[in-house]
């Protein structure tokens, strides 16, 4: 297929050597000289880590579905043995409420949804023990790349829907359908269509929905979430990380409905907002999150969740948003959750959370506070997850580009400790103090030794996650510059302030065998280096090169930019302008591509830093 030199698609045909071929994973694309439909080969760490998350969620839905179907011959056992006293209580005697829904516990985390009773006609009578395979929607298709990976690589899925509404990219997605052969002509379906509105009238029928926008994702939100089925997974990336993170904070709440914090921690925090903007979008339609995982990596974002029905867990969303005290002063910060529970009489309400969590002024060092949120402060991973992912994709990784990457992230991830919300900078506290910095496995013996528990981030190769609150922290760094002195400050500065203080806590430094990780311990990677230069987001499709981009990336790459004629749009010469689309994406008009004051140049400033284990 690829040998011919003309196609013909819809009566028209094409020169291949007007094009080039792009090969990732199992599916090839022909892509343009001319830079029409973008495509970002960094991407590959995303559509890599999407298509794990994809194969163990299919895995997971086939256990869940047992589990269930074992209930129901249980019950049904049961059933001839119990009388009914009132034939029209549906929900006691028929499993199924007022409604017409049926009332089932999830196997997966152990809470009841509302499944509408149409959608689970294959579980009854004759195809009762069928499963339909999933059906995905990828919103963003521009190319298709991300939809063809799927359909070949992923076993198990019936069809994807790739949505854009921008003809070239539907005609660059509909040729590379054809070029794939009869699996993908089977699988993948292209439609011209604003992904808004064709989510919004397809409710509960895709078991995935893929949100990869160029920008934000807020716009679509409030639609995704009322696409996916009960039970099914939502897929959403944010490129706008320069609003996460802080630099527009009143922007930020106009999308997301939350203020950042500057701190060690924004990318993390970025993932929580998004977290609970999504939630706050599900709860509107008696619907809910549970965060199978949640990653940061290179120029972007990107969370997996499943969505359930269910009006009582929706009061429980209290319970997982918290506010954000973070000192102006020094690296403390305190979270206070929005909401509390009360048992009484047997049951639990929900009300609101006590506060406030901090006086006016830190009591460590006697600057003010600024507040942020609120954030999801629930788990952002299921860790029984990441290591089924972790599993598989070392199983597969001749299957998988970006092996290497994927599997360092999900490593790390594996070490984390789910419980604990954001994390601390070792580096920011010896700032603060102006100090020596002692080595991680020091600190972290000090921390094991006080009674605490500590782990790594994923986020930042020198962020702390720990459950030791804030006043034990800075008494182990008391300790520390009693041993490594330090001079003389201002006394108003809050470095001295927080050393005039004497340690309440004597820390003891001996290395404890917690210190490391086990894949520090074997020297597994963790934190990979960028595999070229200029690793990061491209040029959105059909931009042109301006005097920006030009004292960016330095006249060389400019020259390299001018002259690409391989129809791969200059790889990565151009990587650190723009925010991406979809990895595989075109300039969208509908929402996904009009914000960009967001992440251009944050995401080129940002770098990787290297980790010392010593």
């Amino acid at each position: 297929m690829a040998g011919d030199n003309e196609n013909k698609q819809n009566g028209t045909s094409f020169d291949l050597n007007d094009f080039t071929i792009i090969k990732e994973g199992d599916a090839e694309i022909l892509m343009h000289a001319k830079n029409e439909v973008f495509y970002n080969n960094s991407q590959v760490n995303n559509r890599d880590m999407s298509i794990a998350v994809l194969r163990t969620f299919i895995s997971q839905r086939k256990l869940e579905h047992d589990a269930m179907l074992a209930r129901r011959t249980k019950a049904g056992n049961k059933a001839p043995n119990a009388k009914a006293e009132n034939p029209g209580d549906s929900v006691q005697h028929n499993g199924e409420s007022t409604d017409g829904s049926e009332v089932l516990k999830d196997a997966s985390h152990g809470e009841s949804s509302s499944i509408p009773v149409e959608q689970n006609k294959n579980l009854r009578g004759k195809g009762r023990e069928e499963l339909k395979p999933p059906r995905v929607l990828e919103a963003l298709s521009a190319s298709g790349l991300r939809a063809l990976r799927y359909a070949r690589e992923v076993e198990g899925i019936s069809q994807v829907v790739a949505l854009d509404n921008d003809k070239a990219s539907v005609e660059a997605c509909r040729r590379n359908i054809k070029f794939n052969g009869s699996v993908a002509c089977s699988k993948v379906e292209s439609h011209l269509a604003d992904a808004r509105v064709y989510m919004l009238t397809h409710p509960n029928e895709f078991d995935v929905v893929d949100l990869d926008p160029y920008g934000a994702p807020s716009v679509f939100l409030d639609s995704a979430v009322q696409s996916v089925a009960d039970g099914g997974m939502l897929m959403c990336t944010a490129t706008d990380m320069a609003v996460l993170c802080a630099a527009n904070g009143e922007v930020c709440y106009s999308k997301y409905g939350s203020y950042p914090l500057r701190g060690k921690y924004c990318h993390e925090m970025a993932l929580r907002i998004l977290l609970a903007s999504i939630e706050s979008h599900a709860n509107r339609y008696k619907r809910y999150i549970v965060p199978v995982l949640s990653v940061q990596m290179d120029f972007y974002i990107r969370v997996f969740v499943r969505i359930y029905t269910s009006a009582s867990d929706v009061k429980n969303t209290p319970l997982k948003l918290s506010y954000v005290y973070q000192c102006i002063g020094c690296d403390s910060f305190h979270l206070q959750t929005v909401g509390r529970t009360v048992s009484k009489d047997k049951s639990v309400r929900c009300l609101p959370g006590f506060g406030p969590a901090v006086p006016q002024e830190c009591s460590d060092c006697g600057k003010k506070f600024n507040m942020g949120g609120p954030i999801w402060s629930a788990p952002i991973h299921d860790q029984e997850w990441v290591v089924a992912m972790l599993a598989n994709v070392k199983s597969m990784k001749e299957r998988y580009p970006a092996y290497e990457r994927i599997s360092a992230v999900l490593t790390t991830i594996s070490e984390e400790l789910p419980d604990i919300p954001l994390f601390l900078s070792l580096h920011n506290l010896c700032a603060t103090l102006k100090c020596t910095s002692p080595s991680a496995v020091i600190f972290r013996s000090a921390v094991i030794n006080a009674g605490y528990r500590i782990s790594g981030t994923h986020v930042n190769p020198l962020g702390l996650k720990t459950d030791a609150p804030m006043n034990v922290i800075w008494d182990i760094m008391r300790c520390w510059v009693r041993n490594h002195p330090v001079k003389a400050q201002p006394s108003d500065q809050s470095g001295s302030v927080i050393l005039a203080k004497e340690p309440v806590l004597q820390a003891n430094f001996a290395r404890a065998v917690a210190s490391l990780s086990q894949a520090q311990a074997k020297k597994v990677a963790r934190f990979l280096p960028n595999p070229e230069r200029n690793w990061g987001p491209k040029l959105r499709a059909g931009r042109q090169i301006t005097s920006k981009h030009v004292s960016l990336l330095g006249p060389k790459a400019l020259n390299a930019m001018s002259n690409h004629g391989d129809g791969e749009g200059s790889k990565n010469e151009n990587g650190d302008v723009s925010n991406h689309e979809n990895g595989d994406g075109s300039n969208h008009e509908n929402g996904n591509g009009s914000n960009h004051e967001d992440v251009e140049e944050p995401a080129a400033k940002r770098k990787k830093t290297e980790e010392s284990d010593s």
